[in-house]
């Protein structure tokens, strides 16, 4: 093949920018470094409306049985997303792929912005199923990142571990974007969730152009599924007693009159849901990714026993923060734990991503019941 055959040319589908080491082996610092930036700005798109979707269920719904639905659209889309952020991954490269995901997350903002000022409940859960598509798409970054670099578990840990800055700077983020709006409560927030995914998506669009190192085989696309089934049960519970337990804190803070302390404990949460992936990068090679996403369902029943007791500011903090770091080390466990053995083929990462995100709407439905 000549050289300029393997450039991309008009007319032609290509693989603009595929995550993998280019054809020399040398590392995609750059699109590590772009991939952790916009992880972070979705993350903190992530942590905004988390935080107020719960609460405007309660305020816009028709009545109390509907309070969580818009939660659980954000969680459905996110998983529906899962499977096809994975295949057009391949089809037409991350940079396209990625920033389709960014572009319906700025409009999901936008639309959740504009039916709290409308008092829209139906907009409302369009608009959350929107801003969880784009999650979806983000949450792919993990292993879009994992053959990046030198060392492939590092640069996963750190895209992941980059998201800590969502968790320090969403509550003056949120602070000042209510000041902006007011007096429309939460029209603020909404509004800076979709800044955050227009970030992510300038972020993802410059991602540089990758040479493949290979094509991986598409004849048994599900071929070793048995190396993804054990991950995914164990993943699949982290995420469903995560979003259980943060759908219902906010509206168990309400009623216990702490409603002005909910963006710090969500805050809390989202540091501690991101800042232990990157003490993960120095644990010793010998320590497998199963004890590690084993740890975390131990912090995350911890964290449901604490939550159950729960009826102060520093309890409840205490719980999701416990919660985001059970919920790290599972995630983080399993991801590693799927990739241990090689890439896999992206229809089992797609699966995976399918089967935690499932699990978490499993787990946005029943946090009604548990408040």
């Amino acid at each position: 093949m000549s050289t300029s055959s393997a450039m991309p040319r008009a007319g032609r589908l290509d693989c603009l920018c595929e995550p993998i080491e280019a054809a020399d082996g040398t590392p995609d610092y750059g699109g590590t470094a772009l991939l952790a930036v916009a992880f972070a700005l979705s993350v903190l798109s992530q942590v905004l409306t988390l935080t107020i979707l719960p609460l405007v269920g309660l305020s816009l719904a028709p009545n109390a049985t509907w309070a969580t639905l818009p939660y659980a659209a954000f969680y459905a889309g996110a998983a529906l997303a899962s499977l096809p952020a994975s295949l057009l991954l391949d089809a037409f490269g991350r940079r396209a792929a990625f920033s389709l995901g960014a572009s319906l997350g700025v409009a999901g903002g936008l639309l959740t912005a504009w039916s709290l000022l409308q008092w829209q409940f139906t907009g409302l859960v369009l608009g959350a199923f929107w801003l969880g598509i784009a999650s979806g798409f983000s949450l792919f970054y993990r292993h879009a990142a994992a053959p990046l670099g030198a060392k492939g578990t590092g640069a996963t840990l750190l895209v992941f571990g980059a998201a800590t800055i969502a968790g320090l700077f969403a509550p003056t983020v949120a602070t000042f974007a209510e000041s902006l709006a007011a007096p429309h409560a939460l029209a603020g927030m909404a509004g800076a969730a979709a800044l955050a995914h227009l970030g992510s998506l300038l972020a993802t669009a410059a991602l540089p152009y990758r040479r493949l190192r290979r094509v991986q085989a598409e004849a048994a696309p599900l071929q070793g599924w048995q190396r993804i089934l054990w991950p995914s049960l164990v993943g699949a519970l982290g995420w469903f007693a995560m979003t259980t337990l943060m759908g219902a804190t906010p509206i168990a803070m309400v009623g216990c009159g702490l409603g002005e302390a909910v963006s710090g404990a969500i805050a809390w949460h989202v540091i501690a849901m991101y800042a232990p992936s990157l003490a993960l990068a120095g644990l010793p090679k010998s320590i497998r990714p199963v004890w590690v996403a084993l740890g975390g369902c131990v912090l995350t029943t911890l964290a449901a026993l604490v939550f159950l007791v729960s009826s102060t500011t520093m309890a409840f903090t205490l719980s999701a923060a416990l919660l985001g770091t059970g919920w790290s080390l599972v995630t983080m466990g399993t991801t590693l734990w799927v990739h241990e053995d090689g890439e896999p083929s992206r229809w089992l990462l797609g699966l995976h991503d399918g089967a935690l995100l499932g699990s978490a709407l499993l787990g946005a439905l029943a946090a009604g019941v548990v408040h």
